[in-house]
């Protein structure tokens, strides 16, 4: 059950049983981000434009690992 202004977290269907994930939750004008390990941890919090500009440029094969 969701209470009234929390945030609904999900993940990736990628993800399976894994405990391993990262979790995404979209609001209004915010997205949050955490790590599925440790929920109660604070989450990363970006605008909207922040969050698109960053799912663009993975998707544009622009972000590779070290």
């Amino acid at each position: 059950m969701v209470r009234a202004g929390q945030p609904l977290w999900r993940r990736s269907s990628k993800c399976g049983n894994e405990n391993e994930c990262v979790e995404v939750a979209v609001g209004r004008d915010r997205v949050h981000i955490r790590d599925s390990k440790a929920p109660a941890r604070p989450a990363l919090t970006f605008t909207a434009g922040v969050w698109s500009a960053f799912l663009d440029s993975v998707r544009a094969g622009e972000l590779q690992s070290p």
